[in-house]
């Protein structure tokens, strides 16, 4: 899967489109994206450079579309399926010291296009897939995307009729001339072709309905079979990507260029059933996000996804308001949050914005409007519990004070002396044992769960008796470590803190129980206020 023009088209929605019908097909699929940056991975990017840092079950950080991968596939997926370039030469750097080269000079080709061959049949050789839908980063003429291209190209040429390439484009509409243009896809298509390639289809990516006869132009002049031109126009919701591939027979258009007869159709009766119910919500429910990084949504892209799973398993449309910690204060909290059915205190990291999660955790507790914090959102609880309930007003992580006296959330022992920042934060999926009477264990319907971690930090165990006295429960811990992951007050409406990241492992066919427990206690409560406003 490449793309041209510009980038952030929805090469990984096309991808996982796809996907998606495949495995609806019976096929075994999985799907892995080469990202051109030199980065390790996107552990140590700002999210403002790169939106949300995605962890994998075995605790890869990785690109957010592993994310939109896991969403529409339903599948696990792991360090194998998130590959950079920094990763690329960092390998063959390795094997050069090592000696593997025998003292031959190390290049480009064949050394760098060699290693980005090996990861991208890694997959397809472990006998588990019958198909690996491989998505290269950036756009055609990317000077970093030039390596990877190279490689496709020889593995055209090695695979045979076992491979074809989706080309996904732009086609603008110049509302002056009141016409789309299919001149930028013609340049991208050509290329590609200029780097060795041919397209076998081509995805148009628009805004507006394109031709038929403007369809077969595009054909033409790329020299792809006019059905093998498809459009991806606008839809109201991502999760109707896959239907309007299919209406195009685009899964049945790669099986068949790939030597494979379709038989019969898709299996996608769960996958209607839950647009279906995305048509038919009337109500709205009314969710704000406190965090530092509202102006980029894609930082909290996972969490969106969630929230609006959940709203939709819960028959309602979600209405997100983002509210930036860093400008909420005690004068204005009550103005912005009043109107919120539940509150989410969004995860991150460092002192800035911090504050203002203080006060709307505070807020929130005051008025027992649902809450829901994760990662630091769960450190914030704790530290705003120890100030304003147990008195313990210096209370902080020694994240943001070194010096505190009451480090109510602490440095991990085993981080302690770390210094490299990459790839080294307690990251995967842990265990995590709940108590049986906790609205966490009612959420899930058992006691033990395994979620995903991104952090340094973890509630200070010697302060575990003075909070579970003072009213904060620590319900949730690791079996094998005892560390706390999971806080909540059983008096509140529903209050809970987790050290986790449940929005990790939330899918449209298998939605995460947290959210759609805190959602429907957001109804709940919407449902009172309204009842209240009536007397």
């Amino acid at each position: 899967m490449t793309g041209g023009v510009v980038s952030s088209l929805g090469k990984g929605i096309i991808s996982s489109s796809l996907a998606r019908l495949l495995l609806s097909r019976g096929y075994r699929v999985t799907i892995q994206k080469f990202d051109p940056y030199i980065n390790i991975d996107p552990g140590t990017l700002n999210p403002y450079e790169h939106g949300e840092c995605y962890v994998t079950v075995d605790g890869h950080e990785a690109d957010l579309d592993l994310g939109h991968y896991e969403r529409f596939t339903n599948i696990h997926t792991t360090r194998a399926n998130n590959i950079t370039t920094g990763r690329v030469y960092q390998s063959v750097i390795d094997k050069e010291r090592r000696g593997d080269y025998l003292g031959k000079t190390v290049q480009i080709i064949p050394h760098i296009t060699d290693e980005i061959k090996r990861n991208v049949k890694l997959l397809g050789n472990t006998g588990k897939f019958d198909f690996v839908i491989t998505e290269i980063g950036g756009t055609v003429g990317d000077i970093e995307s030039t390596p990877f291209l190279e490689a496709v190209r020889q593995l055209r040429w090695e695979l045979g009729q076992n491979s074809l390439c989706v080309h996904l484009t732009y086609v603008p509409y110049l509302r002056a001339a009141k016409e789309l243009k299919t001149k930028p896809t013609q340049h991208s298509v050509k290329q590609l072709q200029q780097v060795g390639i041919q397209p076998d289809i081509l995805v148009l990516r628009t805004e507006l309905e394109i031709p038929a006869g403007m369809r077969r132009k595009v054909a033409q002049f790329c020299n792809v079979s006019p059905e093998a031109v498809i459009q991806s126009i606008d839809v109201p919701t991502i999760y109707q990507v896959p239907l309007m591939m299919h209406d195009q027979h685009l899964d049945e258009i790669v099986l068949r260029k790939m030597g494979i007869e379709p038989q019969g159709e898709p299996n996608l009766e769960k996958w209607n059933i839950f647009l279906d119910k995305i048509k038919s919500a009337e109500k709205e429910v009314k969710i704000g996000l406190v965090g530092k990084y509202v102006e980029l949504q894609d930082a909290y892209k996972s969490i969106n996804e969630s929230l609006f799973q959940a709203a939709v398993y819960n028959d309602r449309k979600l209405k997100l308001t983002y509210i930036h910690s860093e400008k909420l204060t005690e004068a204005d909290v009550n103005e912005k949050l009043s109107g919120m059915d539940g509150v989410i205190i969004a995860p991150g990291f460092g002192q800035r914005g911090i504050e203002g999660k203080f006060t709307a955790l505070k807020w929130c507790r005051e008025h027992d409007v649902p809450t829901f914090g994760i990662c630091l959102g769960m450190q914030c609880m704790v530290i705003e519990f120890a100030r304003n309930v147990m008195g313990l007003e210096d209370a902080n992580s020694t994240e943001m004070d070194t010096k505190t006296k009451n480090n109510v959330i602490d440095l991990m022992e085993e981080q302690k002396s770390i210094s490299n920042m990459g790839g080294t934060m307690r990251l995967g999926a842990y265990d995590c044992q709940l108590l049986p009477q906790s609205k966490v264990a009612k959420a899930y319907g058992t006691t033990l769960v395994s979620e995903r971690h991104r952090h340094r930090f973890e509630f200070n165990e010697e302060y575990r008796s003075r909070f579970e006295a003072a009213g904060l429960k620590c319900v949730g811990e690791n079996p094998a470590t005892h560390l706390v992951e999971v806080v909540e007050i059983p008096e509140k409406r529903w209050y809970v803190g987790t050290q986790y990241h449940p929005e990790y492992q939330s899918t449209v066919l298998q939605p995460n129980p947290l959210f759609i427990d805190f959602v429907r206690a957001a109804i709940d409560y919407a449902g009172e206020k309204e009842a209240a406003a009536k007397k």
